[in-house]
């Protein structure tokens, strides 16, 4: 119970600092006074009130959805950018633009996650094709699918001159979101109850395929209902503000450090983890350099190779 009102603690001060911090002036003064200033009010409003909730909702389910390509895949170091998902999504939407370039925001979230499926399935059937595979090789793999996909998009981007629109879903970055464009992702919130409602299953599947069919439990379908969550979330992510790199790895990870792998203790503390990373990162990079802004993802790459690194020498110390 401590744990839980500190971080609610932790997280609504993050939620507040994002509030107040940025080039306009949104301060208490300012929206309690008197007379309170009516730009104050509609900066709040259309701009910083949709901008919380975009990164709080992109960090709660792109970290529900790296735990549950964890269970999946069985393996610590996997999650939506190290397993070729994110980079598939980003093709997906390449290939609807350049097709369909009148297509709306659903039809082509909708390309996106199709692609997002078939990435996560090829890397899946890869990794069943690798004997033996350790627990350091699976990053490995999903990293060299990630690139060879992510070079086939900048090749075709760069063709038909489209290279600004790609770096703009590949980089997450939350300075666009305003009211009326970030509303797609309250579907993910969806998805992560969806998840967390199934969290048994994915704790069971995540013991392996012949444990699951012993307890009278239909694997594929436990696989497919967490692939196509994980395709959603990452789709309707990188629509709607890009990509956040190494999130779905590292808050798993540090989660699982206290809670152990039981899913549905875990689910909980990996969305209010990721949606305090996120904030953090994105704080971060309103401050470094005011009133000037470095995307959040960017921040969230830094600090997560970092992380990233250790974890794999840890477990490489372990191993050997």
């Amino acid at each position: 119970m401590k744990r839980a009102f500190a971080a609610a603690a932790v997280l609504v001060t993050l939620a507040v600092v994002s509030l107040l911090i940025g080039a306009s002036d949104v301060s208490w003064r300012a929206l309690f006074a008197p007379e309170p200033d009516d730009r104050a009010l509609q900066v709040l409003v259309i701009s910083r009130l949709p901008r919380l909730f975009a990164v709080m909702l992109a960090g709660t389910s792109l970290g529900v959805a790296g735990l549950l390509m964890q269970m999946i895949a069985r393996n610590r170091f996997v999650e939506p950018t190290t397993a070729g998902t994110a980079e598939s999504a980003s093709l997906g939407l390449l290939t609807a633009t350049l097709l369909a370039p009148g297509l709306p925001v659903l039809g082509k979230m909708m390309v996106a996650t199709v692609f997002a499926l078939a990435g996560t399935a090829l890397f899946l059937l890869v990794l069943r094709r690798i004997p033996l595979r350790s627990a350091l090789i699976v990053p490995v793999v999903g990293l060299i699918l990630g690139g060879i996909i992510d070079s086939a998009t900048t090749f075709f981007a760069y063709r038909y001159d489209l290279l600004q629109t790609v770096n703009a879903w590949t980089t997450g970055d939350f300075s666009t979101v305003l009211r009326g464009r970030y509303e797609l992702l309250w579907v993910t919130l969806g998805l992560t109850c969806a998840a967390y409602t199934a969290a048994d299953r994915f704790t069971v599947a995540g013991m392996g395929e012949t444990f699951t069919a012993n307890l009278g439990l239909n694997y594929p379908r436990i696989v497919a209902l967490g692939l196509v969550i994980v395709a959603l979330v990452t789709a309707m992510v990188v629509v709607t503000v890009g990509m956040i790199p190494f999130l779905g790895l590292i808050v798993p990870n540090l989660v699982s450090m206290v809670m152990g792998d039981n899913a549905r203790r875990s689910i909980p503390w990996v969305a209010v983890s990721g949606a305090a990373f996120v904030l953090l990162c994105d704080i971060v990079g309103r401050v470094v350099r005011h009133p000037y802004e470095i995307p959040g993802g960017t921040i969230a790459g830094v600090i997560g190779s970092v992380l990233f690194l250790y974890l794999l020498l840890k477990r490489g110390a372990r191993a050997g």
